[in-house]
């Protein structure tokens, strides 16, 4: 299936009570509005206009995690 607002191909998340398609490149999710009003941003939109130091902040917050090891794995996550 073909994501109405992007136009790339969209994921069965199972992850739910029941499955909906998703898409991972812009964030659209199958019975969702569309989004035309300007002054509402969604997640996706408001992750991707942070900088490198904003996201690190943003997730070690959100998730728990010790920013300069998750400042390190991203820099460097193929590395041991």
């Amino acid at each position: 299936m073909k994501c109405p607002r992007c136009g790339s191909e969209m994921t069965l998340d199972t992850h739910r009570k029941y499955p909906l398609e998703m898409c991972y490149n812009c964030g659209y999710m199958e019975g969702r509005n569309m989004g035309t009003d300007p002054d509402v941003t969604s997640n996706f939109a408001y992750m991707k206009a942070l900088n490198f130091n904003e996201t690190v902040s943003f997730l070690s917050k959100s998730l728990g995690l010790d920013p300069v090891k998750l400042a390190d794995w991203l820099d460097n996550p193929c590395e041991k």
